[in-house]
């Protein structure tokens, strides 16, 4: 917590999962069965990831969001603590806590299905009960493994800096987008929200001319992640920069890559950086968590040497 205000530079309003992470030698395809060679019980969730990423590299991080009271819950707020994450407002509810399962193959690639749980009740209310330390945020985060009644609850209330990362995809007001700076998605995601926002316009293959849609869309910035090309952040001038992706020996599991990602341009922007800064520390970050297995396990902290 900052000792000057009693508040939290950075205010993550989103999902704690317990990642259950099978390997695999490769993804099966449809109706075909193939074994996996371990299961992994790992903390987890959007929300947890990037509120952990953040605080391992320095910034005051608060979570708003909700656990079953159950053993899952235990384990899925077990780092945050241990990394100093202020969880006085993570709701323990009578619901199971979110569950992701995931397939991580030996090339790095992963596939993900999320079970909810606690996490659905994260509305309106919820985020209302958490107004003050939301409003006093120097950079609100979200994503979109909460309920859009939450999600714009807590747009309205962000009076600073809100970093949307709208993964998955889902309906949300345009007035949300709006208020972000910025709104960050992967390729895939930014056709999707594209396509939503313009349902009659043709989506564009080059990742520029995306960035450069979404922009005109009405939020503040926008930046592209492009796993093992870097990223793309939109400038003030109307174009679009492009920063190279950091060296990386051989990716292990690429599943927490784009969480760590955020969490790092998060702590950087409420440290005081440009986006184009942020974006380059951020694109290391993720390119270090690659090489490492899990999630939360293989974020950094301001202790190791990125790429």
């Amino acid at each position: 917590m900052d000792s000057g205000t009693g508040t939290a530079r950075v205010v993550v309003v989103g999902s704690l999962n317990v990642d259950q992470v099978v390997r695999v030698r490769r993804h099966p395809t449809p109706g075909e069965t193939v074994l996996g060679n371990d299961l992994d019980l790992i903390p987890g969730g959007k929300g947890a990831n990037q509120a952990l990423a953040a605080a391992r590299l320095g910034a005051r991080v608060a979570l708003v969001g909700a656990v079953g009271v159950d053993a899952s819950g235990e384990l899925a707020l077990s780092l945050l603590e241990g990394a100093g994450v202020d969880l006085s407002n993570v709701r323990r509810v009578d619901q199971p806590t979110g569950i992701a399962v995931i397939t991580v193959s030996d090339d790095g690639e992963n596939t993900i299905v999320v079970v909810p749980g606690a996490n659905a009740v994260v509305d309106e209310e919820v985020v209302r009960s958490a107004a003050d330390v939301i409003s006093r945020a120097a950079v609100v985060v979200l994503q979109g493994e909460i309920p859009a009644a939450g999600i714009a609850a807590t747009a309205a209330l962000a009076a600073h800096r809100l970093v949307l990362n709208l993964a998955p995809v889902i309906p949300v007001d345009a007035a949300v987008i709006r208020r972000a700076d910025p709104l960050v998605v992967n390729e895939h995601e930014a056709s999707l929200l594209l396509a939503q926002l313009e349902p009659d316009s043709e989506i564009p293959a080059s990742h520029p001319e995306l960035v450069q849609r979404l922009r005109q869309c009405g939020p503040a910035s926008v930046v592209l992640t492009r796993g093992a090309q870097g990223a793309l952040c939109s400038t003030d001038g109307g174009g679009v920069a492009t920063v190279p992706a950091a060296p990386v020996d051989r990716v292990v599991d690429s599943s927490g890559a784009g969480d760590a990602f955020v969490g790092a341009l998060s702590a950087r922007l409420a440290a005081g950086d440009s986006l184009s800064e942020a974006v380059r520390f951020a694109v290391r970050v993720g390119a270090f968590s690659v090489q490492r297995h899990g999630t939360q396990p293989s974020f950094p902290t301001l202790d190791d040497e990125l790429p």
